[in-house]
């Protein structure tokens, strides 16, 4: 049963049987500081009356007289007049009221009557040296039943309102707060079902704890979404690159099992197969190093490095001489930048090789570096066959290739695809400028927070 209790219900129930016990402590304290309040009141108006009665009573010669606004009964104190012997000579007590209750002067106490209870309070008032008058006045305690039945009567009334607003407003307060656990809820339910991996909760922005925990349930969703949407990339992209090596593998075989003859036969093929395994290697250590930069497990590993020297090294070495084509360099001295060294060199290779490989015989390729306004700007330039401008903007997926053919030496079509997330990863951005026939050339450039 406990189970099956919603939070709501919970947080509901909980209230309201706070509010129920706060209301039995607040009647009983209530009850029992009103009968002291009411007996501490009565006592103190006990003893002001008297003393107020003090000065209409006189004693002359023997004889007692009384001021014409002297009364036997003020303020619900009834008074009494006693000689110097404790006789009473007038005075009026309180039905039920113990008369012979012994005078003690300038002390107000309680008595027990047959009335009930009452405060007494007694005062000698002197007239030469041995003479004078005893003036006492008694009050009647006030009954606390019928206070306590009236604030009975008004907690009675009161109090179910009370517990009423405060279970409503509970459940109304319970339901409006957990209601974003229910849109968390609906759509972790959405997402673990495989229906929709892009939905979130949209709350609007909140400052508070739920606020907190839905922007991370949101967070949360984008990373499996981007997980995912890598994983299905990955999987996509080495399925169709792993066709045509595979089933180049696959065909060398059947044919050295049907036509191979000669240890020359047996060699060729094999050198075909390893080949396409190189080819194969190659591919799936690259889509498993876009993956990770993907997927944020491959983290920058940014150093403060000097961007100018470390260029040069890299042009050095990129400078083969192959195909005849011959490398300029324009490089500003003392350019540093903070990046990430390792993935750096990628870029740089890349663009070079990219340059290198559609570049013309006997061509060159310009490498400058430059500081403007604050950002760096790198541009590696060819006068290779170039790029047409409906190309341009696709040059950065994966597997695009201009040369459709793909025939030998054109690449996997991942190199720029490459290029393009890593200079994202630096907060910089990458573009192509391109005219056929005459040669490409692509501009990085780097942000201040990166220089």
């Amino acid at each position: 049963m406990r189970g099956r209790i919603s939070i709501k219900l919970k947080l509901t129930l909980w209230v309201t049987a706070f509010m129920v016990l706060t209301a039995a402590v607040c009647l009983g304290l209530i009850l029992a500081v009103s009968g002291q309040v009411s007996r501490r009141e009565a006592e103190n108006l006990l003893t002001v009356t008297v003393r107020e009665q003090i000065g209409g009573v006189h004693l002359s010669d023997g004889q007692l007289s009384l001021d014409p606004d002297f009364s036997f009964y003020k303020n619900g104190v009834y008074f009494l007049l006693y000689n110097k012997n404790r006789a009473m000579l007038s005075g009026q007590t309180p039905p039920g009221f113990p008369v012979g209750t012994p005078l003690e002067n300038g002390i107000a106490r309680p008595v027990s009557g047959e009335g009930g209870e009452f405060y007494v309070y007694d005062l000698w008032i002197p007239s030469g040296w041995e003479d004078g008058t005893w003036l006492r006045g008694a009050v009647q305690i006030p009954d606390g039943t019928q206070t306590a039945g009236q604030i009975l009567t008004l907690f009675s009334i009161a109090v179910p309102v009370i517990v009423f607003l405060a279970a409503a407003g509970g459940y109304l307060i319970a339901r409006r707060a957990l209601r974003p656990i229910e849109q968390i809820a609906q759509a972790a339910e959405s997402i673990s079902g495989g229906k929709d991996l892009s939905r979130r909760i949209g709350m609007a922005e909140r400052k508070d704890e739920i606020g907190r925990l839905a922007a991370a349930f949101d967070r949360m969703f984008s990373r499996l979404e981007q997980s995912f949407e890598a994983e299905k990339q990955f999987a996509s992209d080495a399925s169709h690159e792993l066709r045509t090596p595979t089933a180049v593998i696959v065909a060398q075989c059947s044919y050295m099992e049907k036509y191979a003859d000669r240890p020359e036969d047996y060699k060729e093929g094999v050198a075909v197969i390893r080949r396409q395994a190189d080819r194969m290697t190659q591919l799936i250590n690259q889509l498993l190093d876009m993956t990770r930069l993907d997927f944020g497990t491959r983290r920058l590993e940014l150093a403060d490095l000097d961007f100018s020297s470390f260029l040069e090294a890299a042009c050095e070495e990129e400078d083969t001489g192959v195909r005849g084509i011959s490398m300029e360099t324009d490089i500003m001295p003392g350019i540093h930048a903070k990046i990430d060294g390792n993935l750096f060199s990628r870029v740089i290779h890349n663009l070079l090789e990219n340059a290198r490989k559609y570049g013309k015989e006997n061509g060159w390729i310009r490498v400058s570096l430059k500081k403007e306004d604050g950002n760096i700007i790198l541009k590696v330039e060819d006068n290779g066959i170039g790029i047409e401008a409906e190309h341009l903007d696709k040059i950065w997926k994966r597997f695009y290739q201009v040369n459709a053919s793909r025939e030998s030496g054109s690449g996997l079509g991942l190199g720029l695809s490459m290029v393009d997330q890593i200079v994202k990863l630096h907060h910089g951005t990458i573009s192509a400028e391109s005219r056929p026939g005459e040669g490409t050339c692509f501009t990085v450039i780097l942000p201040d927070a990166f220089s």
